[in-house]
C-alpha cells in the first residue's frame, strides 16, 4: 500500500518524463538532451575567454613591437639572394673574408617567407610573423594542454603561463616555428603513449620534413622522439616505470622515418655538419660567452623566474607521484641541461614542464563540453583582432624605423649610403647582418655563430674591445670603412688613430675611413 501511495504521489513533470521514458523505450528513439540555459551561459563564457588567451600573447607582440633583432637582416638578405637565383646557397655570398667558403643556408624556407612579407609589408611584415605564429603556438599548445588536463581554468592558466615564460624568444625568427612544431610532437607523443593509437605517428615524418628545412633546432625534436623511443623498449623489461601503451616498432618505426625526412632539404646529409657545429664547435669554445642568446639564462625579469618556478613545480609534481616515469623524467633533464645552459633554449623547459604539469595536475571541478566550433570561432576573433592591434597600438613601417634606429646604426648607414664611402668594411657581430642587407658590400662578420666559428667569433670581440692584440687584426688593418658602437673600446682609439678619420657620428655608431 505504501508503494502505490508513492506511485501516485509523483508529480505531473515527472509522470511526463516516464510516460516519455516509456515511449522510447518501445519505439527504440533516444532524445537528445537540451543543454541547462546555465551551463550555455558557461560555455559562452568559456569560449570569449579562449579568444583572450589565444589574442592576449600576440597583442602584447603587437604592443611591444620592434624591428631591432639583429639577426633578422642575414636571413632577409639570405631570403633575397635565394629569389634572385633561384637556388639555394652552397657557398658564403657576403662574407668579405669568408669568400667562396662552404655554407648552409639551413633556414631556407623560412627566410623565403620573411622576404616575401617584407617585400609585401615592410617591418609590419615582420611584426606580423611574430604575432602570427605566436598566435599558432597558443592555440597548439592550448590543444596540448587539454588533452592532458580536464579543468578549463587550469587549462587556461597553463597555457598563459608558459607563453608568458617565452616571451624573450617572441622574435623573427625560425626558432618561432621550432616551438611550434615542438608542441606538434609533444601532443602527438603524449596522445598515443596513453591511448596506444597509432596513427597521429604518421604525422611525425611530415612535421620533420618542415622541421629540417626551417631551423636547425629539429635535432631537440628528434632527441625527444628518441626518448620516446627508449621508454617503449624499456618496458617490455620494466613496465612499472614507464607509461606507454605503444610498442618499440611503431615509435622507431617514426623515428627512422623523421630522422629520414629532414635529409630531405637542398644540403642532405651536409645539414648535419651544421648540428655538429652548433652541438659541439660552438660549446666547446667561447661563443657561448659572448653570444647573448647562448648565454645562460640572466634572471633579470619575471618570466626567467616563472620558466624556474615551471621547472620546479614540474619536479615536483613528478616526485609526488613516487614513481620513475622514464619519459618525463628524461623529458626533464633534457630540458634542464639544454634551457639552463642557453636561453635560446628555453622553449624545451617551458614546454617539458606545462605537460608533466598538466598531466599531473588533479580537479574534482566537473568539465564543462565546449561545441566543437568554439574553439574555431575563438581563433578567428583572435586572428581578426591582429590587424586592430596595429591600428590600436599604431604600428607601421615609419613607427618601426624609429625603434630600430634606436638599437641598430640606421643614421649612420644612411650617411654612409649618401657619401658613397668604399670598404673593405669592418664591423662587429651584432650590427654586421644589419649591414649585410642595407650597405650591400661584403661584412667583416654577422651573426652566422657556426659559419665563422669560435676562433673568429672571439677575435672580433676581442678587437671591439681594444684587447692588446687590437691592432694586428688583419680585418682591421685591411679595412677602408669601420663602423661600430660609439662608445666601443675600439672607437675611442680609433679616434687617435692617425690612419683613420672619424666622418660621422650620433648617440648610438661611429664611422671611419681609411685616410689616404
Amino acid at each position: 500500500m505504501v508503494d502505490r501511495v508513492a506511485n501516485l504521489a509523483v508529480s505531473p513533470a515527472d509522470a511526463t518524463a516516464q510516460v516519455d521514458a516509456q515511449l522510447s523505450e518501445q519505439t527504440g528513439a533516444t532524445e537528445v538532451p537540451a543543454t541547462p540555459p546555465n551551463q550555455k551561459s558557461e560555455q559562452i563564457a568559456q569560449t570569449i575567454v579562449l579568444a583572450v588567451l589565444f589574442a592576449g600573447p600576440a597583442l602584447m607582440c603587437v604592443h611591444a613591437a620592434s624591428a631591432a633583432d639583429p639577426d633578422i637582416w642575414w636571413h632577409l638578405r639570405t631570403g633575397e639572394w635565394i629569389l634572385q637565383h633561384h637556388a639555394v646557397p652552397q657557398t658564403d655570398p657576403f662574407s668579405g673574408p669568408l669568400a667562396g667558403k662552404p655554407w648552409q643556408a639551413y633556414s631556407w624556407l623560412f627566410e623565403l617567407i620573411v622576404i616575401k612579407l617584407f617585400y609585401g609589408y615592410g617591418l609590419a611584415g615582420m611584426v606580423g610573423y611574430i604575432a602570427a605564429m605566436v598566435l599558432t603556438i597558443t592555440v597548439a599548445l592550448r590543444h596540448l594542454v587539454k588533452r592532458l588536463q580536464s579543468d578549463f581554468s587550469i587549462v587556461t592558466l597553463l597555457t598563459f603561463a608558459t607563453c608568458y615564460s617565452l616571451g624573450h624568444l617572441y622574435t623573427p625568427r625560425p626558432w618561432l616555428f621550432t616551438i611550434l612544431f615542438a608542441v606538434f610532437e609533444l601532443d602527438i607523443l603524449m596522445h598515443v603513449r596513453r591511448t596506444g593509437r597509432t596513427r597521429e605517428l604518421l604525422w611525425l615524418p611530415v612535421i620533420f620534413a618542415l622541421w629540417g628545412n626551417i631551423h636547425i633546432e629539429f635535432i631537440d625534436g628528434l632527441l625527444i622522439l628518441g626518448l620516446a623511443f627508449v621508454e617503449s623498449v624499456i618496458a617490455r623489461w620494466w613496465p612499472s616505470g614507464t607509461d606507454t601503451r605503444v610498442r618499440p616498432m611503431w615509435l622507431g618505426g617514426a623515428l627512422v622515418a623523421s630522422v629520414l625526412a629532414t635529409l630531405a632539404n637542398p644540403y642532405g646529409w651536409r645539414l648535419y655538419g651544421v648540428v655538429y657545429d652548433y652541438t659541439f664547435r660552438l660549446a666547446k669554445g667561447g661563443a657561448l660567452n659572448m653570444v647573448s642568446e647562448l648565454q645562460a639564462i640572466p634572471f633579470r625579469d619575471a618570466s626567467d623566474f616563472l620558466l624556474l618556478f615551471f621547472a620546479l613545480a614540474a619536479t615536483a609534481a613528478l616526485a609526488w607521484h613516487r614513481r620513475f616515469v622514464l619519459f618525463e623524467v628524461g623529458l626533464l633533464i633534457f630540458a634542464a641541461v639544454t634551457s639552463f645552459r642557453s636561453e635560446r633554449d628555453i622553449w624545451i623547459m617551458a614546454l617539458a614542464a606545462v605537460t608533466i604539469l598538466a598531466s599531473s595536475i588533479t580537479s574534482e571541478r566537473p568539465a564543462i563540453r565546449l561545441p566543437k566550433l568554439a574553439p574555431f570561432v575563438a581563433f578567428a576573433a583572435a586572428a581578426l583582432a591582429l590587424p586592430l592591434g596595429f591600428r590600436l597600438f599604431q604600428v607601421d613601417n615609419a613607427m618601426l624605423k624609429v625603434k630600430a634606429a634606436e638599437h641598430l646604426p640606421v643614421y649612420a648607414v644612411e650617411a654612409i649610403q649618401a657619401k658613397g664611402y668604399p670598404g673593405p668594411l669592418f664591423d662587429d657581430y651584432d650590427w654586421g647582418g644589419y649591414l649585410m642587407w642595407n650597405l650591400r658590400m661584403p661584412v667583416s662578420m654577422d651573426g652566422r655563430a657556426s659559419f665563422y666559428g669560435d676562433e673568429r667569433i672571439t677575435r672580433s670581440i676581442s678587437t671591439w674591445n681594444a684587447h692588446p692584440d687590437w691592432a694586428s687584426d688583419e680585418q682591421l688593418t685591411s679595412a677602408g670603412l669601420v663602423i661600430g658602437p660609439v662608445n666601443a673600446a675600439l672607437t675611442q682609439l680609433l679616434r687617435k688613430d692617425s690612419q683613420f678619420q672619424l666622418v660621422y657620428e650620433d648617440k648610438l655608431a661611429a664611422v671611419f675611413i681609411r685616410r689616404k
